[in-house]
């Protein structure tokens, strides 16, 4: 767990998205692997700042952090496993002899929620370990351990701007849920019999259940039947690996833009099918091109000979060299629309735009001969070039 998010990003817990969003792109400026290549210090911090603005920027994640702090993460942002966190808060110390020590401190909510739904670790054929049944939790009959579906999983992607509007492949690596090579998903291993625990009925009445009373029984969820545990993943037929892929952005993706990659999330619970994978793109900002939805904007300096006679100006486009025409007694600030050069559209319709925005730079050193120049072309002015300035 990173520290805390609101200090990564440096602001107060009321900021604003806005406030967020100025934040992140300040601090993904300064420790941007492009700024900063080959130091691993700013890469990590580069990785913090964005996981930080990841959850903050998302107004579902930021209320569940600020609800549960750290908690949160470790239930995956799920709203149902939140509704689950807070019915056993507020259950603290209602538990009975032999019940479940609520409000106790310490407890692992990654162990509990991991039992609670999905029932991964511990206990036969992927039973809770000691027995807790959630069904009985909430007052409703638990569900068979049958199979089910994985969980879908978000990876984030850093791009440059480039890259987002032309285009790219990028290998990743990362961890996730795969099936269980020892038991091929199934979560179990050996032949299934009759459930020793409730001898066929399904139904277990224990005593120091949280409501008490007959609730399905913790050792075959409610089946009659049951089958020893595979050894190596506890009975969930899952087990963590570490995937490789090499993934297509298309072109024209912006910050949060998805790209799903069907059935390579997390593997499916006891040979459920797996889950998707979502690419989320985070595009960096360019430090000389403005993007505004498919339109780039680029400032583009110009001699004042260029702009007072006009010229053929060489001008870099992400999709190569153009030379565009300066007309003759251009002033700083004028815009010149390049149709098509923009980004493209995700949608399939025409490209953006690029527009150039005049820059008249005048020389940085005044040599006699700049001096000499200067005083001529002021003779050629007429009048007061601010005789209309008034406020």
């Amino acid at each position: 767990m990173a520290d805390d998010y609101y200090q990564t990003l440096g602001v107060e817990r009321s900021a604003s998205a806005e406030d967020v969003k100025k934040a992140y792109r300040k601090l993904a400026r300064k420790y941007h692997p492009d700024v900063n290549p080959g130091n691993k210090a700013a890469e990590e911090k580069f990785k913090q700042v964005s996981a930080a603005f990841e959850v903050l920027s998302d107004t579902r994640k930021r209320q569940l952090y600020d609800e549960f702090g750290p908690d949160a993460e470790k239930i995956g942002f799920d709203e149902k496993k939140a509704e689950a966190y807070r019915a056993y808060k507020a259950s603290a110390g209602s538990a009975g002899a032999g019940g479940i020590p609520y409000g106790a401190e310490g407890f692992d909510l990654g162990d509990l929620f991991g039992d609670l739904f999905g029932g991964r670790g511990g206990g036969a054929a992927g039973g809770p370990p000691g027995g807790f049944d959630i069904g009985e939790m909430f007052g409703r009959r638990a569900r068979n351990a049958g199979p089910e579906r994985g969980e879908d999983l978000t990876v984030r992607v850093q791009l440059t701007l480039a890259e987002a509007v032309s285009g790219t492949e990028r290998p990743l690596a990362f961890n996730r849920p795969g099936r269980c090579s020892t038991c091929s998903g199934r979560g179990t291993s050996g032949p299934v019999s009759t459930c020793n625990v409730c001898n066929g009925t399904g139904r277990s009445r224990r005593s120091g259940s949280l409501f008490g009373g007959a609730g399905a029984c913790p050792n075959c969820h409610g089946t009659g039947k049951a089958a020893p545990p595979c050894p190596q993943c506890g009975g969930s037929g899952v087990k963590e690996e570490l995937a490789r892929l090499t993934v297509k952005i298309p072109a024209g993706v912006h910050t949060g833009s998805k790209v799903r990659l069907s059935g390579q999330g997390a593997a499916g619970i006891r040979g459920g099918p797996p889950g998707d994978l979502y690419i989320e793109t985070d595009v960096a900002e360019h430090p000389l091109v403005r993007r505004e939805g498919d339109d780039l904007h680029l400032d583009l300096p110009v001699t004042v000979s260029e702009a007072l006679l006009g010229a053929d100006v060489r001008v870099p486009t992400f999709q190569g060299e153009v030379t565009v025409k300066v007309l003759p007694h251009s002033q700083s600030g004028r815009r010149m629309r390049l149709k098509g050069r923009g980004v493209p559209s995700l949608k399939g319709g025409a490209h953006g735009d690029l527009y150039l925005h005049l820059q008249v730079k005048v020389p940085e050193e005044t040599t006699a001969e700049a001096r000499a120049a200067a005083e001529a072309l002021a003779r050629a002015y007429q009048g007061d070039v601010r005789r209309e300035l008034t406020l």
